[in-house]
């Protein structure tokens, strides 16, 4: 029997009696759960085998509940929640002595949001706590983007997801996080950087850490298929250098004509990096399923969101 539903009163009643619950949001679906209580939070982070040093981003209604989760709002983070909230921004900073050091993973700042899903805002304001939902996937592998992935990952582990459609977005959120007043981009994400120093001017890139990261998405090796993947600026080159394989291809605005390609994905023939962020999980999952022996993915031209597709790409594309 399928968990998909959408019932928000039943997932208003599990998240209450401290189950956890796949939701929608306008970027990927969610792992959700009461951030006071520990018996979800650890179920979110054993359901997903995530390591307990990745925090949790935290999920609030509305920047009016900003104050209650965190203890000092810079300037420039002010500016950007008013400019991106509902939206796929997560700011990082210093936490209210309630919020419990499990979701910040033991770090003094927390990671907050509004996220831009009219049924999880729906949700959320019929809940009197927060939610902490990281994506609704095995850790490091491809993100959800419709209700059925996460059914498929996790038909026997949870006992709901919330359906609210494919993610309009696609990607995960833009994080920022700030050292003393200047912000600093931790995760690139589906708020474009152009975008963002349009309101708070030139901003810094640090986005890659594994052993104690600032926010979640800083890791090396993540989003990625089980099948080998190979990332390239030269399609055709990938695929006379692997002509005996089995050979997928995502491309991003032009297909490729090959006796060795079995399968392929354009993710926008009119170069639209927002349809390309919005196809670009999904056509990870389509990939991962029609047993190839490999998956050739071409690299977006490196501006707007074309930044954050190769950032999930390179993540994807990393040998361990």
């Amino acid at each position: 029997m399928s968990i998909i539903s959408t019932d928000i009163s039943k997932a208003v009643a599990l998240l209450q009696a401290e189950d956890v619950v796949a939701i929608p949001t306008e970027t990927v679906y969610g792992l959700a759960g009461n951030i006071f209580s520990e018996k979800a939070i650890k179920c979110v982070f054993e359901t997903k085998q995530r390591p307990f040093f990745n925090p949790l981003i935290v999920h609030i209604a509305s920047v009016a509940q900003l104050p209650n989760i965190v203890s000092y709002i810079p300037e420039k983070a002010r500016l950007l929640a008013d400019a991106f909230w509902p939206g796929p921004l997560t700011l990082v900073l210093p936490k209210q002595s309630i919020i419990p050091d499990v979701i910040t993973a033991g770090k003094d700042t927390v990671a907050v949001r509004v996220p831009n899903h009219p049924i999880t805002l729906k949700l959320l304001q019929q809940l009197d706590f927060p939610l902490a939902a990281p994506s609704a996937n095995p850790f490091g592998s491809i993100s959800p983007t419709t209700a059925q992935h996460v059914e498929d990952y996790f038909k026997h582990h949870i006992k709901m997801v919330l359906d609210g459609g494919a993610c309009q977005r696609g990607i995960e959120s833009t994080i920022i996080g700030f050292e003393g007043e200047a912000p600093i981009i931790y995760r690139l994400g589906s708020t474009a950087i152009e975008a963002i120093e349009r309101v708070v001017g030139t901003i810094e890139i640090k986005n890659k850490e594994d052993i104690a990261p600032n926010a979640p998405g800083m890791l090396e090796r993540h989003y990625a298929p089980s099948t080998q993947t190979i990332l390239t600026d030269n399609i055709s080159e990938a695929i006379k250098n692997n002509t005996e394989k089995r050979i997928g291809v995502l491309a991003f605005s032009t297909g490729c004509h090959h006796e060795s390609i079995a399968f392929q994905i354009v993710l926008s023939q009119t170069k639209n990096d927002q349809e390309a962020a919005s196809k670009l999980y999904d056509a990870l999952h389509q990939l991962d399923k029609q047993n190839l022996d490999l998956i050739v993915a071409e690299l977006l031209p490196d501006v707007g969101l074309g930044k954050s597709i190769n950032d999930r790409l390179r993540r994807a594309t990393v040998q361990p």
